[in-house]
């Protein structure tokens, strides 16, 4: 293994950029958000794989500009050229894609309605995107298309030009779709079946649209031809035109809802949440919503690309998971179950992988958001009593998708961190369901899970994919099952078998490389092991990558690395190594590896998931300046506020979520304990504002560019010397003054009694 020293590692990365001019205070965050970062992506090579979601926090209901045809996961890509449309959507990937979908699109002239016909060419140059607000200018139609959101309906607003051919396309979307053009009422209404899966035989989208102007012309339409003798339809693929004379500058409004219930429930809907409002009021409505919870967080100082990147980022944690309830007539909270078809009371949330987000998202509500998240943990609790398992990935229903049972992660983080109002007793029992069953499908319950529960780990050769990096992450849930159970007073026996299942990740270690490698039925590693191979034994990584998924016991894996001087080389080693790779598992370049590759920083492949917390491990090595030096490159350099602004895939908040605790200066390293790893703060001065209405501000005066390293930390006035800060001095309130410097501050966080909890540490 090659061996390089820290002053080496300094002379090649630390050329710090000109300081830029700083931004003194934040008053109006939502206009620091660009909803087109991460939009510059493809199949090959995510910059984000995320689109423009013109929505409210969590909304049921997201729309966007639509570049590409029905059914393509890059819905919208920047370097398009036409809009084919204005969907409704509830995309939470574009490798998951969407269900529920629908689009609504103005042309003039000629009566083009199918979605090649009626696309126009557009520019960014005459495109205004908000989280509140779109605005674009359709060129082929003279037409420019305004949107704001609610969380289940929305306001269009069309400036036409002067012409006798003003049209407004209403297209259901193929694979079943239905729709009913109403005259007298300037009204349409309709419903969609498309999905892309985890959906029962019943599902519809039911919509309602209100039109500010009566209709000259009316058509349904089937497929690409016009129906002649009827306004009504329903076939595989259906749609409506609705055509108004209009003088030049006339705008049209349209008011829209939808109801994944009915259609009685998509008019209450629109009537509860847009009613008789103007655009603007509406528009004011969305921008206030999105302010209340952007201001959470307000920051002072930075430059105005760091402002923009944080609040672009802190917009994409507030988006995911998806309300999926509705209120009935009497107010009542209700949901249609995604699972078994039914209309029944209570929360519901989907469209999320806690594969991704279990490790800052969810504990980032935890801090920010606990009734948000006691409501996403009783939707939980009705998921399981809906479908008999835990949504490992949901959208809307279960979804084949990613590894692991981190539903009891996110479960016993919020209720070991204070959380209460939900069904902790279902959801215990549906969480000890999931660590003795496979589920329906792979992604549900524990795959492998006999040979995890006999072994102490998924063998290599017994057909299960993925096994190394299984055992590592039912390793982890085990250890949030062993806390929570501890709290909850279970049976010493049960709580006893999770803490020794908490240490199954000892098994598949290999002392010879250092490294996680996956292990036969008999005992023998696989052989030849290449730790750079992604896949096969791991999930869209490598064992360089997988190796650190020891959130609970990480002093437990140095101490098997052969102490903390051999633990921090190898994490030095990720940065070191040229991004080699073999491929050959996938038999080609996934968009991941080509993401490592290109980002010049090694094997550290910061666009998926599994390795973004090793940065904060430094910390425990007694070596926390190295992870200050690298959390600071990572954001400078794979960040930014623009079309190409992440440097991997997005995934439903968790890369935005890895940015916004990195520049707050702390990060959870391991839901299921109290503790945040400490790195450095981004700004000069950050004010949180707790649910509780506290205030927690870091302070950190001098930082800059070059001062981007620790020296001391006081927190209320007094040293604090740990690594670590606890949730519930934050919760608290208070002040953590971090002072700055351009030098590595060698003596502070260097013993062990100031690194952060590890299991190995707290049984001693």
């Amino acid at each position: 293994m090659k061996k390089i020293g820290w002053i080496f590692l300094l002379a090649i990365y630390a050329a710090p950029a000109a300081q830029a001019q700083t931004v003194t205070r934040v008053t109006d965050p939502v206009e620091w958000v660009n909803p087109l970062m991460g939009t510059d992506s493809k199949g090959s090579l995510s910059n984000g794989n995320t689109y423009p979601a013109i929505a409210l926090p969590w909304g049921m209901n997201f729309w966007m500009p639509q570049t590409n045809t029905i059914g393509n996961g890059w819905a919208y890509q920047y370097s398009a050229d036409k809009l084919r449309g204005f969907k409704q959507t509830h995309q939470p990937s574009p490798w998951i894609n969407d269900y529920g979908q629908f689009a609504i699109m103005p042309v003039t002239g000629s009566l083009k309605f199918t979605q090649d016909d009626r696309a126009s060419w557009y520019s960014h140059k005459a495109e205004t995107a908000k989280p509140y607000y779109y605005s674009v200018y359709l060129a082929d139609a003279d037409v420019t298309t305004e949107i704001t959101p609610t969380e289940r309906a929305a306001q269009f607003r069309f400036t036409f030009p002067q012409t006798d051919s003003a049209f407004v396309v209403v297209d259901a979307f193929d694979r079943g779709s239905y729709i009913k053009i109403i005259p007298k009422e300037n009204k349409i209404i309709g419903y969609t079946t498309r999905n892309s899966g985890g959906v029962p035989e019943n599902f519809k989208n039911y919509f309602v649209l209100e039109f500010s102007k009566p209709f000259n012309v009316a058509h349904a339409w089937n497929g690409n031809r016009l129906a002649g003798d009827t306004l009504e339809l329903q076939a595989g693929h259906v749609g409506a035109v609705v055509g108004f004379k209009t003088g030049k500058g006339e705008k049209v409004h349209v008011k829209v809802a939808s109801s994944f219930i009915s259609f009685e429930q998509a008019v209450l809907n629109l009537q509860r949440e847009i009613g008789k409002d103007s655009f603007e009021a509406t528009q004011q409505k969305a921008k206030a919503a999105w302010n209340k919870e952007l201001g959470r967080i307000l920051v002072e100082g930075g430059t105005a690309d760091q402002v923009r990147t944080f609040y672009s980022c802190l917009y994409r944690v507030l988006l995911f998971p998806r309300k999926f309830y509705e209120y009935d007539a009497q107010n009542r909270i209700v949901h249609y179950s995604p699972y078994n078809g039914q209309v029944l009371p209570g929360y519901m949330f989907t469209d999320n992988g806690f594969w991704d987000t279990f490790r800052a998202v969810f504990p980032f509500f935890t801090l920010m958001y606990p009734e948000l998240n006691s409501h996403i943990m009783e939707g939980l609790a009705n998921t399981y009593k809906e479908s008999g398992w835990l949504p490992e990935w949901a959208s809307p229903g279960h979804r084949d998708c990613m590894i692991g049972s981190n539903s009891a992660s996110i479960i016993a983080d919020a209720y070991l961190k204070g959380i209460r109002g939900f069904d902790i007793n279902t959801l215990y029992e549906a969480i000890l369901k999931n660590s003795e069953n496979e589920g329906p499908l792979s992604s549900v319950g524990r795959k492998g899970v006999k040979y995890y529960n006999e072994l102490g780990y998924v063998p290599y050769d017994v057909n299960v994919n993925e096994n190394a990096a299984r055992t590592l992450e039912y390793a982890y849930d085990d250890f949030t099952i062993y806390k929570l159970a501890t709290a909850l007073g279970r049976p010493q026996a049960e709580i006893d078998r999770f803490a020794k299942r908490s240490q199954n990740y000892r098994h598949i270690f290999d002392p010879e490389t250092k490294l996680m490698r996956g292990k036969n039925k008999d005992g023998r590693f696989q052989a030849p092991f290449n730790p750079f191979k992604w896949g096969d034994a791991f999930t869209e990584g490598n064992s360089w990558h997988y190796t650190w998924s020891v959130f609970h016991d990480v002093q437990g894996l140095a101490d098997l690395m052969g102490g903390r001087a051999m633990f921090a080389r190898m994490l030095d080693s990720v940065f070191v190594m040229p991004p080699v790779y073999d491929e050959s598992y996938y038999r080609s370049v996934i968009h991941e590896i080509r993401e490592m590759q290109i980002s010049n920083m090694g094997q550290y492949a910061h666009g998926n998931q599994p390795i973004q917390h090793m940065v904060y491990l430094y910390n425990y090595a007694g070596q926390p300046w190295k992870a200050q030096y690298w959390l600071r490159q990572v954001m400078d350099k794979l960040y930014h506020a623009g079309p190409d602004g992440y440097c991997g895939d997005e995934d439903n908040g968790q890369t935005s979520a890895w940015y916004v605790f990195t520049a707050m200066g702390f990060y959870p390293v391991c839901p299921g304990t109290d503790q945040y790893v400490l790195g450095a703060p981004l700004f000069p001065k950050m004010t949180v504002t707790l649910e509780s209405g506290k205030r927690f501000v870091v302070e950190a005066p001098g930082n800059s560019a070059t001062n981007l390293y620790t020296q001391s930390v006081l927190l209320n006035g007094k040293p604090h010397t740990q690594n670590w800060i606890s949730h519930q001095a934050i919760q608290q309130g208070g002040v953590m003054r971090v002072n700055m410097g351009a030098k590595p501050e060698k003596t502070r966080g260097t013993q062990p009694d100031a690194f952060p909890y590890s299991y190995s540490n707290a049984k001693k």
